[in-house]
């Protein structure tokens, strides 16, 4: 008996009315980075696990799917190794590649394998799944397309304020109203500085990051176990918890860090951005909670929630200073966000946001009656095409009731019919599949009415 088919855990098939949907995702968001001035870039689906490694901190290196050397990869692993079960070790010995785990460090490599080329500052978008070896769940796949735009080679401001001007448009073209949310690494790193644990920088940052998800006592108890001593949580904790409006968040933070230079930069980096972004359709809020679990990032950092429905972060992203300094080419600024499209399109799911036109079904079905009738029709539906509307012909001179059946699953919301009265007149009988209507017209008025 033949095994069922089935696809791996974390992964969906996307049939045509789903891809019609993905496509006006892509298509809305592409159109909006253009405006900005974005060109599109590719990189491969996989890259050296060099290229990838130890540039998404601890937990982000476990998630990446490696790949096995091709031919004999154990040629070279003793039975000592074997034995001991090591996987890392294991991995690093039998694994080069690996597949990429965002689309932000393969452009890094882009950038600087291809910088005699680009006129800087480059601002790209790029559109390609991305493999994460997650637990899979609602709203996360292992399996998942991102949309980034980046821009590098410039260090001004004014790059982050128009990527949220970017976010902003794009969630206003699809309908959704969403929570933009901004903080600042340099602001997470003075806290740090001023409750006396600036080495546990990258813990706290992990561990406030799940706030949202584990709620703030769990939090205080992952710091406990990363080394953070009582006092200095509890130093932590109306930080961490402030409210208040955008301003009142920064002048108070501004006086708890009074001390430390980076967290002051820090404060005036998002006084500046917020200060452009007070006319948005959305609501930007300043998050002293939100830490981006990468490690790269080093200023302004943001994410969006949808507000009507159920989902984590539907996009994301920020400033990092020197990641392609790893690559080669030290003090190269960078900024970037990136679209989840799939939680998007769970999202415009869960609202039926879709337009219908953005479906992209055949408009008009002929009818097919014989090989006369075929030919008839045939110029029609050239003509009918040259005028930009999806038209199809039924393969088969089938039953009436079948073709007309094929119509109504497919939504075509016109059906022509062309017998001998219609060919002896020159024109074909137009039927609209909603009303039931039926009219006798020309070529060209057959168009006018579709159009």
């Amino acid at each position: 008996m033949a095994n069922k088919p089935s696809i791996p855990k974390g992964t969906r098939d996307f049939g045509p009315v789903e891809m019609a949907k993905r496509n006006y995702i892509f298509n809305t968001i592409r159109s909006v980075y253009e405006l900005y001035g974005f060109q599109q870039i590719e990189t491969p689906a996989q890259e050296t696990l060099q290229t990838l490694m130890g540039k998404y901190g601890e937990e982000g290196d476990k998630l990446l799917f490696k790949i096995l050397n091709s031919g004999d990869y154990l040629s070279k692993i003793d039975d000592s190794e074997l034995t001991e079960r090591n996987t890392l070790r294991l991995a690093s010995k039998i694994c080069e590649k690996g597949l990429r785990y965002d689309l932000t460090v393969p452009f890094a490599r882009y950038v600087v394998m291809h910088r005699d080329e680009l006129q800087l500052p480059f601002k790209r978008y790029q559109v390609q799944p991305v493999w994460r070896a997650d637990r899979p769940q609602k709203g996360r796949y292992r399996e998942f397309y991102q949309f980034d735009g980046d821009v590098v080679g410039s260090d001004s401001l004014l790059n982050e304020v128009e990527l949220m001007q970017i976010v902003d448009t794009v969630f206003s073209r699809f309908g959704v109203r969403v929570q933009i949310k901004i903080n600042n690494r340099k602001i997470l790193t003075g806290i740090a500085e001023v409750i006396g644990a600036a080495d546990k920088i990258v813990d706290i940052t992990v561990a406030i990051d799940k706030l949202d998800k584990i709620g703030i006592d769990n939090v205080n108890a992952e710091l406990r176990e990363d080394g953070l001593t009582d006092e200095q949580i509890e130093k932590l904790q109306p930080i961490i918890m402030l409210e208040g409006t955008n301003e009142e968040k920064l002048n108070i933070i501004a006086e708890v860090l009074a001390s430390s230079e980076t967290g002051l930069k820090g404060v005036e980096e998002t006084r500046y951005i917020l200060g452009f972004l007070t006319t948005l359709n959305n609501e930007i809020q300043l998050d002293l909670t939100l830490a981006r679990g990468l490690s790269y990032y080093t200023g302004a950092i943001f994410e969006v929630k949808a507000l009507d429905t159920p989902m984590g972060s539907i996009s994301g992203g920020g400033r990092y200073d020197n990641l392609t300094g790893i690559f080669g080419m030290p003090g190269l600024s960078g900024v970037g966000i990136s679209f989840g499209v799939d939680r998007i399109y769970d999202v415009l799911n869960a609202l039926d946001l879709y337009p219908q036109d953005s479906l992209n079904t055949t408009q008009v079905l002929f009818i097919n009656f014989g090989e006369k009738e075929t030919s008839y029709c045939l110029p029609i539906i050239a003509k009918v095409r040259a005028a930009g509307i999806r038209a199809e012909i039924y393969p088969d001179s089938a039953k009436m009731k079948k073709q007309m059946s094929y119509a109504n699953a497919k939504q075509i919301p016109f059906v022509v019919l062309a017998g001998d009265n219609e060919i002896a007149e020159g024109k074909v009988t137009l039927k609209n599949m909603e009303t039931g209507e039926q009219k006798l017209v020309s070529d060209d008025e057959l168009i006018s009415a579709i159009e």
